[in-house]
């Protein structure tokens, strides 16, 4: 039998994970955000990830009225997991979510969540929610799945479709079903893990992994620095080893690597557990933006430029190249830490909406022709907008000395030093 799909929550998650069904059948798609609704009936994805041709290929249902959600039996729940000030989980979206679905929901119905959360929160969370709204027991009356995600935003090569499912259920038989949905437009196909905890703990590790990896790099990078060896040259070096891992220094945020772990240590803490390494790491990570901003300011001296009214042109504000969330950026912390110094900083972003980034940080996107007569520029996300410019495009933008912070270590260090130009990167 062919469920009916609902998916709670069209961000970077839940609109791919709608589309994909939406090319198959109809689907109810909710989101609370009522002009997120309005612009997608108008075929308009603010975060640049599906396109307007794309959405008038599907059957969606676009919607912010709950009742609406009584059409569908088979519920994808995938809304915001992120943390709060005091790096702590904050489950508010996703319980609220469960409040809204629980209220429509019928015997027979699944829910499946696919945001991240630390082993347990599904169950013991989420399901007391669900079933305090609608009277309905979970195992009896309706059941619950867990699939985590793994969107990769800006990447057009790994797709919700293309990138293999992890699945679960309450029950074998409910597994089966979930497995047999998601498997429909899934091509690459799914894996069933043995419980719902195994799947939710699958997800926390796998961008916890990723964090702790760049964190020893990262580490690997500041020390590197003080023996005035350059990280880059080391990691092409110890790269023509077969299984040396190809990791980056660099800035972790966003709603993935920089978050993720957080629940992990959350959940182990309630435990009595501290996990030292993985704590660690964030630690690394969490103060690379301050790092930068500080290494910036020692080059601006170091080449006998006044640092107090310096203007510097920071390049990219996104999480990450190629994509247009701002969520959790660490470039924040490079801002930040600038203004300490009394200095002029000058924002650029192709990709980043100058309405968010004004709502959300206080900030003005200049224009690209603003970058001129800089002291300094820090290329801090690697966008293929920036990528494409040659040496003698920096040249021109930058006061003598000319100084350049290449923060992902993308620039040809050899073409910018033939224009005469500083480099220093992580």
């Amino acid at each position: 039998m062919t469920r009916k799909i609902s998916v709670i929550g069209l961000g970077y998650v839940g609109l791919p994970v709608a589309v994909a069904f939406g090319e198959k059948q109809r689907v109810i798609a909710f989101d609370i955000n009522q002009h997120r609704i309005e612009t997608l009936k108008k075929g308009i994805d603010h975060t640049g990830e599906i396109t307007k041709e794309k959405l008038s290929q599907t059957d969606l249902h676009f919607t912010s009225h709950p009742e609406d959600l009584r059409e569908a039996d088979f519920h994808i729940i995938a809304v915001p997991t992120p943390v709060n000030l005091a790096k702590q989980p904050d489950l508010a979206c996703l319980i609220s979510a469960s409040k809204t679905l629980g209220a429509q929901l019928k015997k027979g119905d699944i829910v499946v969540y696919e945001s991240t959360v630390y082993p347990g929160v599904t169950e013991e969370e989420c399901a007391p929610v669900l079933e305090k709204y609608s009277g309905l027991k979970s195992g009896v009356d309706f059941f619950l799945g867990y699939s985590p995600e793994r969107i990769n935003p800006g990447d057009p090569s790994r797709t919700f479709s293309s990138i293999r499912k992890v699945v679960s259920g309450q029950t074998p038989e409910v597994l089966d079903i979930i497995a047999e949905t998601y498997g429909s437009v899934v091509t690459a196909g799914v894996y069933k893990a043995s419980s719902i905890k195994v799947a939710e703990a699958a997800k926390v590790i796998e961008n916890t992994q990723r964090d702790l990896n760049i964190a020893l790099i990262n580490e690997l990078s500041i020390i590197f620095n003080k023996l005035h060896i350059d990280t880059t040259e080391v990691l092409e070096a110890a790269g023509t080893k077969w299984n040396f891992l190809p990791f980056r220094p660099g800035l972790v945020g966003g709603h993935c690597i920089g978050v993720d772990p957080y629940y992990l240590t959350h959940k182990a803490n309630m435990h009595g557990i501290h996990p030292e390494v993985i704590l660690a790491g964030r630690r690394i990570n969490d103060n690379m933006g301050k790092y930068v901003a500080e290494q910036t300011i020692k080059q601006i001296n170091r080449l006998k430029k006044p640092v107090h009214g310096a203007k510097i042109g920071i390049l990219g504000l996104t999480f990450k190249e190629n994509c247009s969330d701002i969520r959790n950026t660490k470039v924040i912390d490079i801002i930040q830490e600038l203004n300490h110094y009394h200095v002029d900083v000058v924002l650029h972003d192709p990709r980043a909406n100058p309405e968010e980034t004004h709502k959300e940080y206080g900030l003005k996107l200049s224009a690209w022709n603003d970058f001129s007569g800089l002291d300094a520029m820090i290329l801090a996300v690697a966008h293929d907008n920036y990528r494409d410019h040659s040496a003698d495009e920096w040249a021109g933008r930058l006061n003598d000395p000319k100084l350049m912070i290449d923060v992902k270590g993308v620039l040809d260090k050899h073409h910018l030093k033939q224009k005469g130009i500083h480099i220093w990167r992580l």
